[in-house]
C-alpha cells in the first residue's frame, strides 16, 4: 500500500489498545499512518473496566497477576516492549514515578493500601488501562496520528477502490483502508428461554432480570426485603450479591474473635442462590508453590502431537478430558510430595509412576492415594472437585445451608492457606492444560466438541477452577448466609413460573422456594449475529459469517465470526478479506481474554501479536522482527 494508510479500530477497550501497541511496535520513523479509535467508552478501559461504575466491584485477579505488556516469556514475532504489571505500576505511583497519573480520592486511598496479593477494584484498574493507552499513543512515531472518537460504529461499507466507509452513530463517516473489530462482550437479543421467561414474568406481574453484564443490569425493581431467586453462582452472581448488599448500604465488620459479620441496612432483598453445581466458583488461589517447578507431564508436546495426528476427529470427552484430569492430579501431588514431604508416606519419585499407572477415575488409584496420603484434605479427586454434590441427597433446606457453608469453609482453607499450596499446583496445571489444548487446530475437533464440550464444559470448568472470586468474597457470602440475607438452593436448580410466582426447586432437596423476582446471573451467550451491537451484527451477517459445525451429532452455528489464524475476516463465500480484521470473544479464535499474567507467554498476547503482524503487513508498515 502506497501513500498515507489509515486504520480504524471498532472498540477501544483493552483488546483494542493491546492490538494498537503491537501495531505501533512494528512502526518506525518512516511509518506514515492515520489511526482512528471509535468507542463510546474511555480508551484503554472500555465498557467493562470503565471508571464510571460501582467502587465495590473488583477484579478476580491479584495485582501481581495483571499485565498488558509483552515480556521475555512471549514467543512472538513482533518486538518485545516490556512494561510494569499492575502491582509494579502501583509501586511506581506510590514512589512518585508517574506524575501524569491523577487518581480520584477513592482510587488513591486504595492504591496506597493495596499490596501485590490484593484484589483491585475495576475503577483502579481503569487508571492503569488509561495510562497504558496514553503511553502507547505517546510511543507512536512522528508520522503516525491517533484520533479518538467517543462514538459508536453502526456500519462498514466497502467502497469501489477497496477502501471502507465507516458510519458512526453521530452521523459522521470515516473513510479508511483497514478496519479492526476489537469488541469485547456485548449484549445480545434474548435467547428463546430468556424471552419466554420475560414474557411469562410480564403476564404474571413478576420481575425478571435476564443475563447481562452485572454492572449494567437494572436492579432497581428488585424489592427491599423481598425474596429474589438467583440462578448462577459464578462471578456475575458474586457481583450481583455485592451490589444488592453493600451496594444498598449494608457493611461488614469483624468481631473481636475475628469472625466476619454482616450489618444489614434493611434495604437488601433475600437472595436464594442456586446453580448446576449448587456451590460458588472456587476461591481464587492465593498460596504460592514451595515444591518442584510445574511441568506438563500428561498433556506433553508428544501427547498433543499424537492428538493432532490421530486418524479421526477428536472428541473432547474421549480424547482430551482424561489427559486434563491426569494433568490436574500431577499438579496437585507434585506440589504435595515435593513441597510438603512430611505429610506423605513416600517420595514423589516413587509415587509419580503410580499416578501414571491408573486412569484418573480408577477406584484403585483412590486406594493407592489413601495409602500414602493420610489427611483427606491432602487428597485430590477431580470428579468430586468438579461436582461436590453430584450424588448428594439433602433431608431438607437446612441441610443444604449447612453443607454448602461447610464446602465454602473447606474451599477457603484449601485455596488460601500456604500449608495447602497443592491447590496452586492444580491451578498451574489447569493453565498449562488450557495452553496445551490451544495448540490443536480447531478443525481437528468434532462438531459436538466445538459446539458444546470445549466452549461450555471445558471453559466453564476452567473458570470454576481457575477464575473464581477473591477469597474475601466467599467469606462475605458466609457472613451473608449467617445473617439470613443469602440462602442456598442446592444443585441442579430448576425454575418455573407458577400461580404464586417463580418457583425454584432441586431434585435433591424437598420442597421449593417461591419468589416474585428472578435474576439469571451470567453473561449473555456469545452470538455475533444476535448482538445488539450493529457493527458486530453486520460483520457476522454481511461481511462475514458465523462458524457452523456439522457431523452426525451436531449441526448448527457457534455464534462466532469466522476468521483466519491471523485475524482476517473470512467472507461468506470463503476467501478472507484483505483489510477487515477481528479479534476477541466473538471470533472463531480460541478465547484467551484480554490482559494477562506477567511472564506467562500468554495466548492473548500471542494472538494479538499475530493479528498485528498481519495488519502491519497489509498496510505496508515497517515490520521489524524480534531476534
Amino acid at each position: 500500500m502506497t501513500g498515507r494508510a489509515r486504520l480504524l479500530f471498532v472498540g477501544a477497550g483493552p483488546r483494542a489498545i493491546m492490538l494498537l501497541e503491537r501495531v505501533l511496535a512494528r512502526a518506525d520513523e518512516h511509518t506514515v499512518l492515520d489511526i482512528d479509535l471509535v468507542d463510546p467508552h474511555p480508551p484503554g478501559a472500555g465498557r467493562i473496566w470503565r471508571h464510571a461504575q460501582s467502587p465495590l466491584l473488583k477484579l478476580n485477579s491479584m495485582t501481581r497477576d495483571v499485565s498488558v505488556f509483552t515480556d521475555d516469556s512471549c514467543t512472538i514475532d513482533g518486538p518485545v516492549r516490556p512494561g510494569p504489571s499492575l502491582s509494579e505500576w502501583l509501586e511506581l505511583w506510590r514512589a512518585g514515578g508517574l506524575p501524569d497519573v491523577e487518581l480520584d480520592e477513592l482510587s488513591a486511598a486504595e492504591a496506597r493500601a493495596l499490596d501485590p496479593e490484593g484484589f483491585p477494584t475495576r475503577r483502579l484498574h481503569s487508571h492503569y488501562l488509561d495510562w497504558f493507552f496514553r503511553r502507547t499513543a505517546a510511543s507512536a512515531p512522528a508520522g503516525v496520528t491517533i484520533r479518538l472518537h467517543a462514538d459508536t460504529v453502526t456500519s462498514v461499507r466497502r467502497l469501489s477502490g477497496g477502501r471502507h466507509a465507516v458510519a458512526l452513530a453521530s452521523g459522521r463517516e470515516i473513510v479508511t483502508d483497514a478496519v479492526a473489530y476489537c469488541l469485547g462482550h456485548t449484549e445480545r437479543e434474548p435467547d428463546p428461554a430468556s424471552a419466554a421467561l420475560a414474557s411469562a414474568a410480564a403476564r404474571a406481574g413478576l420481575v425478571y432480570v435476564p443475563p447481562a453484564f452485572t454492572a449494567d443490569a437494572d436492579l432497581s425493581a428488585l424489592p427491599e426485603q423481598g425474596d429474589v431467586i438467583v440462578r448462577g453462582m459464578g462471578l456475575a452472581a458474586v457481583d450481583l450479591v455485592v451490589l444488592l448488599t453493600q451496594g444498598r448500604g449494608g457493611r461488614f465488620d469483624r468481631d473481636r474473635d475475628g469472625a466476619l459479620r454482616y450489618l444489614s441496612s434493611g434495604r437488601e432483598p433475600r437472595l436464594h442462590l442456586g446453580s448446576r453445581r449448587g456451590v460458588p466458583y472456587r476461591s481464587k488461589v492465593t498460596s504460592t508453590l514451595q515444591g518442584d517447578a510445574p511441568l506438563r507431564e500428561v498433556l506433553t508436546a508428544e501427547a498433543i502431537a499424537d492428538l493432532q495426528h490421530a486418524g479421526r476427529p477428536l472428541d473432547f470427552d474421549r480424547d482430551a478430558w482424561p489427559l486434563i484430569a491426569g494433568e490436574l492430579l500431577h499438579g496437585h501431588y507434585r506440589e504435595l510430595f515435593t513441597g510438603h514431604p512430611d505429610r506423605v508416606a513416600t517420595t514423589w519419585d516413587d509415587f509419580r509412576p503410580v499416578l501414571q499407572a491408573y486412569a484418573w477415575d480408577d477406584p484403585a488409584l483412590r486406594e493407592a492415594i489413601a495409602a500414602v496420603v493420610p489427611d483427606p484434605l491432602d487428597r485430590f479427586d477431580v470428579a468430586a472437585f468438579d461436582r461436590p454434590f453430584a450424588d448428594a441427597q439433602f433431608a431438607d433446606a437446612e441441610e443444604v445451608q449447612r453443607r454448602v457453608r461447610a464446602h465454602i469453609v473447606d474451599d477457603l482453607q484449601l485455596r488460601t492457606t500456604q500449608e495447602r499450596s497443592p491447590a496452586q499446583g492444580v491451578f498451574i496445571a489447569a493453565l498449562l492444560s488450557f495452553m496445551a489444548l490451544s495448540e490443536i487446530p480447531k478443525e481437528r475437533w468434532n462438531a459436538r466438541s466445538r459446539a458444546h464440550t470445549l466452549p461450555v464444559r471445558w471453559h466453564t470448568f476452567f473458570s470454576y477452577l481457575a477464575s473464581g472470586p477473591p477469597p474475601h468474597r466467599l467469606e462475605e457470602l458466609l457472613a451473608l448466609a449467617d445473617a439470613g440475607v443469602v440462602r442456598f438452593l442446592g444443585p441442579d436448580v430448576d425454575v418455573s413460573v407458577g400461580p404464586r410466582g417463580f418457583a425454584a426447586s432441586s431434585p435433591r432437596v424437598p420442597g421449593e422456594t417461591v419468589a416474585a423476582a428472578l435474576v439469571d446471573a451470567w453473561l449473555p451467550g456469545a452470538d455475533a449475529a444476535l448482538s445488539t451491537d450493529a457493527a458486530l451484527r453486520e460483520l457476522a451477517t454481511v461481511h462475514g459469517s458465523e462458524l457452523r459445525v456439522t457431523d452426525a451429532e451436531h449441526d448448527g452455528s457457534l455464534g462466532r465470526v469466522r476468521v483466519t489464524d491471523d485475524g482476517r475476516v473470512l467472507s461468506p463465500d470463503g476467501p478472507p478479506h484483505d483489510l477487515l480484521f477481528a479479534i476477541g470473544p466473538f471470533t472463531s479464535q480460541t478465547e484467551a481474554g484480554a490482559f494477562t499474567r506477567p511472564a506467562a507467554n500468554s495466548l492473548s498476547l500471542r494472538q494479538t501479536d499475530v493479528v498485528a503482524g498481519a495488519i502491519a503487513a497489509r498496510l505496508g508498515l515497517a515490520v521489524p522482527v524480534a531476534p
